[in-house]
C-alpha cells in the first residue's frame, strides 16, 4: 500500500511536494530562532546588561517569526488545496470505475454502501499530499536539528532524555499496527450503516405503512453502536500513545531539572545553557508527540486507500479483451443459441435456451414468477453473460461486441423504471441531452406525456421528486417511454408496463408502447397476456426452459401451458 500511495498519489505531485518540503525546511529553521536566543538572553542580556545584543535578538526573532508565519500560510494554502483537489479527482475516478462494474456487482452491494465508499474512503488521502506528509518530514527535521544542538549543549543529559523517547517510539509503533485494522473496519461499518439508512429513507412509505419506525430506529441504533465501539477502540489506542508520551516526557523533564541543577551548581552549565536545553528539548519532543497524531491520520488514510484500491481493482465489464468488434450498422437480429446461465455455481436458472428474434419482430416472454424471464431479458441487454451457449446480434457473437456500441442501440423500459429528482424534460433527455426541441416534442407526443404535462403549471419544467414520486405510475411509465423513443434504439427490452394501472393509463401506455415498438426488435416480459396477442412469437418459460413457442393463436390451439395461463387470467 505504501508503494501504491507513492506511485499513484505522491510521485505525480512530486514538484508540489518538493515545494512543500522547501517551505517546511524554511519554516522549521526559522522556528529555531526563539529557543536559540534564550541562552544569550539569560547569559548576556540579563546577566551582563547587554542592551545592544537585546535589540539584535528581538529583531532576529521578529524576522524569524514573520518567515515562520509566511511559510506556514503558503504551505497550508498550497498543499491543503491540492489535497482537496486530489480528493475530488479520486471521487470522480472511483465513481467512474463503479459505474462500469458489471450489473452482478450492484445486485450484491447496497447503493448506500457504495456512496459511503466513494465519498468517505478517500477523505484521509488529504494527509498524504496535504500538510500531514510535510509536517511529518518537518517534525523529523526539527527533531534531528534539535538533537544535534542538545548534544553540543550537554551530551550526557541528552542521552538520558533518549531512553524515555525510545520507549515512546516503541509504544507508538505497536499502537499504530493495532489501529490500522480498526480504521479499516470502521470504513466497512460506516458503509453498511449508510447503506441501510439510504434504503430506509428511500422506502419511508413502506416503513410508515407497516408502522415499522421503531424497528428501523433499532437497526440504526445498533449500527451507530457498532461505530461507537470501533471509535472507542481507536481512541483508547491513541490515548495510550498520548498519555505515555506525556508521562515519559514528564519523567525526562524531572531528570533534566535534577541533573541540570547539579551541573549549574558544579559550574559545568550556565543558567542560559539549561534554559536553552529545555527550549530545544521542547523542539525535539513536540514534533514526536505531533507525529503520533499524524501517524494515526496516516493509518486512517492507508485504511481508506486499502478499501479504495480494493474497489478500483475490480474488473470493469468493458475490460474483456474479447470485446473488440464495434457495431456500425445494427439491424437488431437477436439469436439465442443453447444458452444456459446461473447466478450461483452449479445452480442453473436458464437451461439450453434457443430462439430467434428477427429484425423488427416482437418476442414475448411469459411464465410464472421466477421462471427465468427477467434473466433472458438481462442477457439480451448484456447485463449478464451466458455461462454456456451463444447470443448473436446480426450473426455476430455478442460476447465479442463492445458494450458501448451495442448499448447505444439498446433501449430499456422497466415496470418500475428509474427517474431522477429533476424536471420532466431532464428525465426525458436523460439519454440524449443534445436532442433538438422538435425531436423532444415528437417523443413527448408519441408517448402521450403531453396529456398530463400540459395540465401542470410548469409543464415540462415540473420537478417530479426522487424516483418520480410526484407522478402517478402511468405518468412515470410514459416519461420512461418518451425517453426510450428519443433514444431511438434498434433493440428494445420491455418489462411490460401495463400491470397495476387504471384503464385510462393502460390505454395511453399501450398506444405509447405501440409507437415505441414500431420497426424495432422487441423483447417483452409479459404480465398481462392480453397485451401480447399480436406478438410475432411467444415463449413460455418454466423452470428455466422454453416449454412452448409460437404465436398467440398457435399456442391457444395447443391447449397447453399458455392456454391455461391465458384462460385463467381471462376468468379473473
Amino acid at each position: 500500500m505504501l508503494r501504491y500511495a507513492f506511485q499513484t498519489i505522491i510521485w505525480p505531485r512530486r514538484k508540489l511536494v518538493l515545494v512543500g518540503l522547501v517551505l517546511i525546511i524554511i519554516n522549521r529553521i526559522a522556528s529555531l530562532a526563539l529557543p536559540g536566543s534564550t541562552k544569550y538572553l539569560m547569559d548576556n542580556v540579563i546577566a551582563k546588561g547587554d542592551i545592544e545584543l537585546l535589540n539584535m535578538l528581538l529583531l532576529g526573532v521578529a524576522t524569524a517569526l514573520l518567515i515562520q508565519a509566511g511559510s506556514s500560510f503558503a504551505l497550508t494554502r498550497l498543499l491543503s488545496v491540492e489535497a482537496q483537489h486530489l480528493i475530488s479527482l479520486l471521487r470522480v475516478n472511483v465513481q467512474k470505475h463503479v459505474l462500469y462494474l458489471p450489473v452482478r456487482y450492484f445486485d450484491n452491494t447496497k447503493s448506500g454502501e457504495l456512496v459511503s465508499r466513494i465519498m468517505t474512503d478517500v477523505e484521509g488521502i488529504r494527509n498524504l499530499v496535504g500538510t500531514g506528509l510535510v509536517q511529518m518530514f518537518g517534525g523529523v527535521l526539527t527533531s534531528c536539528i534539535a538533537f544535534v544542538i542538545l548534544i553540543k549543549l550537554n551530551a550526557i543529559l541528552t542521552l538520558y532524555v533518549l531512553v524515555p523517547l525510545l520507549f515512546f517510539g516503541l509504544i507508538s509503533l505497536k499502537a499504530f499496527s493495532y489501529i490500522r485494522p480498526i480504521f479499516r473496519q470502521r470504513g466497512k461499518i460506516n458503509a453498511e450503516v449508510t447503506g441501510r439508512l439510504t434504503e430506509s429513507l428511500g422506502g419511508i412509505r413502506v416503513i410508515k405503512g407497516f408502522n415499522a419506525e421503531q424497528s428501523e430506529i433499532k437497526v440504526f441504533e445498533n449500527g451507530v453502536a457498532r461505530i461507537f465501539e470501533n471509535v472507542k477502540r481507536s481512541l483508547t489506542a491513541t490515548s495510550l500513545v498520548t498519555s505515555s508520551g506525556t508521562l515519559l516526557i514528564g519523567l525526562a523533564t524531572i531528570g533534566i531539572i535534577w541533573f541540570g541543577s547539579g551541573e549549574i551548581i558544579n559550574g559545568s552549565m550556565t543558567i542560559g545553557d539549561l534554559v536553552a536545553f529545555i527550549s530545544f528539548l521542547a523542539l525535539l519532543v513536540t514534533p514526536m508527540v505531533q507525529m503520533g497524531n499524524i501517524g494515526s491520520q496516516f493509518t486512517e488514510a492507508f485504511a481508506g486507500l486499502d478499501r479504495t484500491n480494493e474497489l478500483l481493482s475490480l474488473s470493469e465489464e468493458n475490460e474483456d479483451v474479447k470485446r473488440s468488434i464495434k457495431l456500425s450498422d445494427c439491424k437488431g437480429h437477436l439469436t439465442f443459441c443453447d444458452v444456459s446461465f446461473g447466478y450461483e455455481k452449479n445452480v442453473k436458472v436458464l437451461k439450453n435456451i434457443s430462439f430467434d428474434a428477427p429484425e423488427g419482430s416482437v418476442t414475448a416472454l411469459v411464465g410464472s414468477s421466477g421462471s427465468g424471464k427477467t434473466t433472458i431479458a438481462g442477457l439480451a441487454a448484456t447485463f449478464l453473460t451466458p455461462d454456456e451457449g451463444t447470443i448473436k446480434i446480426d450473426g455476430v457473437d455478442l460476447s465479442t461486441v463492445t458494450l458501448d456500441s451495442y448499448r447505444s442501440q439498446l433501449g430499456v423500459v422497466l415496470q418500475d423504471d428509474f427517474l431522477y429528482d429533476g424536471t420532466i424534460r431532464e428525465n426525458i433527455l436523460f439519454s440524449k441531452s443534445t436532442t433538438d426541441e422538435t425531436k423532444l416534442l415528437e417523443a413527448i407526443k408519441a408517448s402521450h406525456v403531453d396529456k398530463f404535462s400540459n395540465s401542470l403549471e410548469k409543464g415540462l419544467e415540473t420537478v417530479i421528486g426522487e424516483r418520480g414520486i410526484k407522478l402517478s405510475g402511468g405518468q412515470r411509465q410514459r416519461v420512461s417511454i418518451a425517453r426510450a423513443i428519443l433514444a431511438n434504439p434498434r433493440i428494445l427490452i420491455l418489462d411490460e408496463a401495463t400491470s397495476n394501472l387504471d384503464t385510462e393509463s393502460e390505454m395511453y401506455i399501450q398506444e405509447s408502447l405501440t409507437e415505441l415498438m414500431r420497426s424495432r426488435t422487441t423483447i417483452v416480459i409479459a404480465h398481462r397476456l392480453s397485451t401480447i396477442r399480436k406478438a410475432d412469437q411467444i415463449l413460455v418459460i418454466e423452470e428455466g426452459k422454453i416449454v412452448e413457442q409460437g404465436t398467440h393463436d398457435e399456442l391457444i390451439n395447443k391447449r397447453g401451458r399458455y392456454f391455461k395461463l391465458y384462460t385463467y387470467q381471462a376468468r379473473i
